[in-house]
């Protein structure tokens, strides 16, 4: 077996190191995407402005999804070269190692929203967005919250899978969070007639579609109308 080259010193390792994100970038095209992404999301950081502070979060988070891809190439590669044949751990490895990727991309998302949507230069676009930065905050980080409760209560009820069926649907979750934050946020009739037409409608396509029972539709808009009226009740929405 041909012997991997050790380093001689410390620029060897530095070369070696190199020499992986090159060979991660060339194989890869996810991780190419990737670095495309971060291209574009740092510029549009420094066009908007922000703050140290900011950006060394926005490159906090784009870091983590580049490291999260290449420990999960490192991952597969290792995988291939232990078994070729189908083994259920080979495969837990290899999906464990594309979920932390998973976390870390989305996890990239949602501050990148925060940042972005919720950076006082997006307010300066219209006069009406002045106050809305925070309320921008406040709608990701509670839709994050829905999700994860959705989340918890698929795996703990054992029926459906991640992204279909459940106990709970989750579309309609969301989407009755979102309508009741529309109602709240503009006090218009009209317009929350249609945010709630439109949440209906969401929550009847998962019935139509068999991929909820009607019970779990109505616990999962339940949930989302209740989220809603305990972020007003604990004041967490800015005033409109």
């Amino acid at each position: 077996m041909r012997q991997v080259p050790r380093p001689k010193n410390h620029l060897d390792s530095f070369r070696y190191a190199v020499e992986g994100i090159v060979h991660v970038f060339r194989t890869q095209k996810h991780m190419r995407f990737h670095f495309l992404t971060v291209v574009l999301v740092l510029l549009i950081g420094l066009m908007l402005r922000l703050n140290r502070v900011e950006m060394a979060v926005l490159f906090l988070v784009v870091s983590s999804v580049l490291v999260a891809e290449m420990m999960n190439t490192a991952i597969e590669s290792v995988v291939d070269m232990v078994t070729q044949s189908y083994h259920p751990l080979a495969k837990l490895a290899k999906d464990i190692a594309a979920g932390a990727v998973l976390i870390a991309s989305l996890t990239a998302a949602i501050v990148g929203g925060i940042l972005f949507f919720g950076s006082n230069q997006i307010a300066r676009l219209h006069p009406r967005l002045t106050h809305e930065p925070q309320t921008v905050t406040v709608i990701l980080t509670v839709v994050v919250l829905v999700l994860i409760i959705v989340l918890i209560s698929k795996v703990l009820g054992g029926k459906g899978s991640i992204l279909s069926g459940g106990v709970v649907s989750g579309h309609a979750a969301v989407s009755f969070f979102l309508a009741s934050t529309l109602i709240y946020r503009t006090m218009d009739y009209f317009t929350g007639i249609l945010a709630l037409l439109l949440a209906f409608l969401v929550a009847q396509s998962r019935v139509e579609g068999k991929i909820h029972t009607l019970q779990e539709v109505i616990i999962g808009g339940l949930l989302g109308v209740l989220f809603t009226v305990g972020a007003y009740f604990f004041q967490i929405f800015p005033a409109h």
